[in-house]
């Protein structure tokens, strides 16, 4: 088929093949839901095709198979559907392009299902799986995992990278079609607006407390004991002058718990209008992970007038670049600590750089991405 415009996808049919997709809450899954919700919005359809979730509610756009949950990461089930089941799903929906998104079992079904079907396959690169194998203690498959990487996505036409970054990164590890399918983010549900004397006295902090915080995973790979070490060492110079607040769970919480500096704010997880606010009511956002492909966390904290306090690594360098923030060597929380101190001196300073980030982040609109996006859909479509 031959689409008209990327602003119109009336007739085509996308089928999404994931191991995480809502209620799981992380930046792939949530990525993928606004995705569908795109294509939709432009008069498509989409089916979702992922891994059983027992907190999951019917769906008749998401189609599960049994799984099991990832014994190196619970939070993550992985499901390994038999071709026979998949092909038959997919061939029910008729597709008009696969976008496979992980590389796991759902994302190999789904591979194959198109394949056999004829359907034209397109893939996106999420997560940086050889820097995770490291944090895991898995270093021993990073090498071959890169072999691994580049079989499975030789079969799309394309391969989707949230940064040029990774796209670049990519192409030299012998990726063809590597291309960019950048994120935005939503100027209406993270914004200063939000902000919330309220919310920041229930933390204890006064209207000179530098509060910073950390929204995410808590996890080995985000390198969180960064962030802990750094407020410590800004804390030690400037007593009762900075908390920090980690939003989110995950498998690294009691070990963070148990070194976090006196005053930290464990919040759980928050959805809606209390991460709004949390956003908000605080000062900077510390962001040290040296894996994430592109941090979604990021935009969002920029657009509720947060500066980014970031490792120095590509995608996050890239993301930061129109003046979001800073970043650091993440081998060194006393880099870290040093830009917190002089934020807590110099009000200024941090007042400027607020208005900064959140005049950054609204340059990652959300229908820009999504015109460009189905641009390239429609491109690979019409070669069919």
């Amino acid at each position: 088929m031959t689409l008209s415009r990327p602003d119109s996808l009336e007739g085509f049919r996308l089928a999404v093949f994931s191991e995480t997709y809502p209620p799981q809450v992380n930046g792939v899954a949530r990525t993928l839901q606004r995705l569908v919700g795109a294509v939709e919005a432009r008069g498509g359809e989409a089916r979702v095709f992922t891994a059983a979730d027992p907190s999951a509610p019917a769906d008749a756009n998401v189609t599960r198979f049994p799984s099991r949950a990832f014994w190196a990461y619970p939070q993550l089930r992985l499901a390994w559907p038999s071709a026979n089941a998949t092909q038959a799903a997919l061939a029910a929906f008729q597709p008009t392009l696969v976008h496979v998104a992980t590389e796991f079992g759902m994302g190999l079904a789904g591979r194959a299902a198109a394949r056999a079907l004829g359907v034209p396959v397109v893939s996106s690169y999420h997560t940086n799986f050889t820097a995770y194998a490291q944090h895991y203690r898995l270093g021993l498959l990073a090498k071959p995992g890169w072999s691994y990487l580049r079989w499975f996505h030789a079969a799309a036409q394309q391969t989707f990278c949230p940064t040029r970054a990774v796209a670049d990164e990519l192409s030299a590890q012998g990726f063809r079609n590597a291309t960019v399918w950048s994120r935005g983010v939503d100027g209406t549900r993270f914004s200063p607006s939000f902000r919330s004397p309220r919310w920041r006295a229930r933390v204890n902090a006064e209207e000179d407390t530098l509060v910073v915080t950390y929204v995410g995973r808590l996890a080995a790979e985000k390198g969180l004991d960064v962030a802990l070490a750094a407020v410590r060492m800004a804390g030690e110079r400037r007593p009762s002058r900075i908390r920090l607040l980690l939003v989110g769970d995950g498998p690294g919480e009691d070990a963070l718990r148990a070194m976090a500096p006196e005053g930290t704010h464990f919040a759980g997880r928050l959805e809606g209008q209390a991460l709004s606010e949390a956003y908000a009511s605080c000062d900077v956002f510390i962001f040290p992970s040296t894996t994430d492909t592109f941090g979604n966390v990021m935009l969002e904290a920029m657009a509720s007038g947060l500066p980014v306090l970031g490792a120095d690594v590509g995608p996050t360098r890239e993301v930061l670049a129109r003046g979001g923030g800073w970043v650091f060597p993440a081998s060194r929380p006393e880099a870290f600590a040093e830009q917190l101190v002089t934020l807590i001196d110099d009000r200024d300073q941090l007042c400027a750089a607020r208005e900064a980030a959140h005049a950054a982040a609204a340059h990652y609109r959300w229908d820009a991405v999504w015109d460009r996006l189905f641009d390239d859909y429609q491109a690979i479509v019409g070669r069919e």
